[in-house]
């Protein structure tokens, strides 16, 4: 009887609590169970978030593109009264043969390079200049970002007066100076190309100023102190201390500045219009003047694509580059 009471008392009670163990969650489980329910709320509400500033990008950038892509297949010319046909590749076949493209293609990288070596060059002088404990180095900083606060058209206007061949100030110092009776720069065929570079340097310093300025704020001084305390000049400090710290913001800008100038159009517009001889037509000047001027909505879509393409092969080698070097340090 004792042992019948006993095996049954076990059995009963380990029967019954294996039971309700297997119908009771673990707490791990429930709090795995909530965590997905919580991050799904998260992620429906971060949809809600972003929509506000999503649509406008759809509607006003990614429609736009895919559009103008569909538009460089197609035959489309303004005031055509036959429907638009679909061509294929024809326009991208007479892209490669027409040498006036090609050439404002040339003249565009010309400028993109011209403009965006001095800029950083110039920013980085001037970065550094900023970030020393000078006297009244506030205004300097504000005076700094003047022609960033400027719009593009507003600095054209500006420079062509400045170049301006009778009362422009540039001919007039040069006439007090005994250094010549002065020039047309902008009508000048050797002149030209050379007078717009230094009004883009000018335009765009400041926010490759800002940026490179940034980055030398966030280097902390401690490291200055002790290889000034180590016996490093001025140029060993920049070069082992104030460049590394610099080298990331420096790609990136240099970048975006490179692909910026590349797709200038206002500007240039507003100073030679191209001119004289096409010595300052940029690949987007040349685009504009074939859709609006002569109606070749086609063509000059796929003149937009093709400059798209070869940015967006410039960006992929430059971020590719990048993250080998983030994986090689």
């Amino acid at each position: 009887m004792t042992w019948a009471t006993g095996t049954g008392t076990g059995t009963g009670t380990g029967s019954g609590t294996g039971t309700a163990t297997a119908k009771r969650p673990r707490p791990e489980r429930r709090r795995a169970a909530g965590a997905d329910r919580e991050r799904r709320l998260v992620d429906h509400g971060a949809w809600f978030l972003v929509l506000p500033a999503l649509i406008p990008i759809l509607a006003l950038s990614v429609g736009p593109l895919l559009y103008g892509i569909a538009l460089a297949f197609t035959d489309a010319q303004a005031g055509r009264t036959e429907p638009t046909q679909w061509i294929g590749a024809l326009n991208f076949r007479d892209l490669l043969h027409d040498t006036l493209f090609w050439e404002s293609f040339r003249i565009g990288l010309l400028w993109a390079v011209g403009v965006t070596v001095p800029q950083f060059l110039l920013a980085l002088g001037l970065a550094v200049l900023l970030d020393q404990r000078l006297r009244l180095r506030w205004l300097a900083r504000a005076l700094a970002i003047v022609p960033w606060a400027m719009p593009e058209v507003v600095v054209g206007i500006m420079w062509r007066l400045v170049y301006n061949p009778d009362a422009g100030i540039l001919n007039e110092s040069l006439r007090d100076l005994g250094l010549g009776d002065g020039r047309d720069w902008l009508s000048g065929l050797a002149t030209a190309l050379p007078a717009v570079i230094v009004v883009g340097v000018w335009a765009g310093m400041p926010q490759t100023t800002v940026a490179l300025l940034a980055g030398l704020q966030n280097t902390p001084r401690e490291l200055h102190e002790a290889a000034a305390m180590d016996g490093a000049g001025a140029w060993r400090r920049f070069r082992t201390v104030t460049w590394p710290a610099l080298r990331p913001i420096a790609l990136a800008i240099t970048a975006l500045n490179l692909i910026w100038n590349f797709n200038s159009f206002a500007l240039v517009y507003v100073l030679t219009n191209g001119g004289p001889g096409g010595r300052t037509r940029l690949p987007m000047l040349f685009a504009y003047e074939e859709a609006f001027r002569y109606g070749q909505f086609g063509y000059a879509a796929a003149m937009g694509c093709v400059m798209v393409a070869l940015i967006s092969v410039i960006l992929a080698f430059h971020l590719v580059g990048r993250l080998r070097r983030g994986e090689d340090a």
